[in-house]
């Protein structure tokens, strides 16, 4: 199996239901992958198995060409970060916020790299010393991407990161993203309810209902689809 992700005959299960059912299919190295389907499609246990919150029941997820049982816990989550809808802060300034995965490591995160990650975000070095709370939801959002980024990850997860914010903000965070792939050569995975952004965004795009995976390539399987029920889903006959 090739890719930055690959998943071969992957399941889920839980009490004895399919979360994911029989997924193979891989996220292309170095592109934006956006994956798309209607509510309880699978797509954010999907995440969770890529970074290892979740274990899969049976078949075989390799990371990097290396199966993801064989990275230590703290190895895999430095190689494949997530940032989630909601930005969690912590009591604390951006730059205590910011600095975050380096002090779990009892690791130091210079100057010259807080005010690097900081820039690539987009919002300044005069942001270190604000009190994180005081952020726009936008800015916190940054600064979510900012602190994953510190881990230099290759892949990086993305679920349903601007759902909650305004038109401009959600530009914002879009631009950011293309940025960041093109500047660090990192793989973006990224959950979207909305195929528009997933067009607009995605290189690559995975279409996932009722825990399978049904459509898969480049996002011109969102415009011209061969399964009947992407086409549904895509018309909006399908929730």
């Amino acid at each position: 199996m090739d890719g930055a992700i690959a998943f071969r005959n992957v399941n889920y299960e839980v009490d004895g239901r399919n979360i994911i059912e029989d997924v193979t299919g891989t996220f292309h190295k170095g592109g934006i992958t956006t994956v798309v389907g209607p509510s309880g499609a699978g797509k954010s246990t999907a995440f969770r198995l890529c970074n290892g919150l979740r274990s899969a029941t049976s078949g075989d997820i390799t990371i990097e060409g290396m199966h993801i049982r064989d990275y230590a816990p703290i190895e895999l989550r430095r190689i494949v970060g997530i940032a989630l809808q909601q930005a969690t802060m912590i009591t604390g300034s951006v730059r205590e916020n910011l600095e975050l995965p380096r002090t779990l490591r009892n690791m130091h995160l210079t100057q010259e790299e807080a005010e690097e990650y900081i820039d690539v975000v987009g919002l300044g070095k005069e942001y270190l010393d604000r009190d994180s709370k005081d952020l726009s939801g936008g800015q916190k959002q940054k600064l979510s991407i900012a602190r994953t980024l510190v881990n230099r990850p290759k892949i990086l997860l993305l679920d349903e990161i601007t759902s909650s914010l305004d038109r401009i903000s959600t530009q914002e965070i879009e631009e950011l993203i293309v940025h960041i792939n093109r500047k660090y050569e990192t793989t973006v995975i990224w959950i979207t309810h909305h195929l528009e952004q997933a067009m607009r965004i995605g290189t690559h795009a995975w279409v996932m209902m009722d825990g399978t995976l049904i459509e898969s390539g480049t996002t011109e399987v969102l415009k011209n689809p061969t399964d009947e029920r992407v086409r549904q889903f895509i018309k909006g006959e399908v929730e």
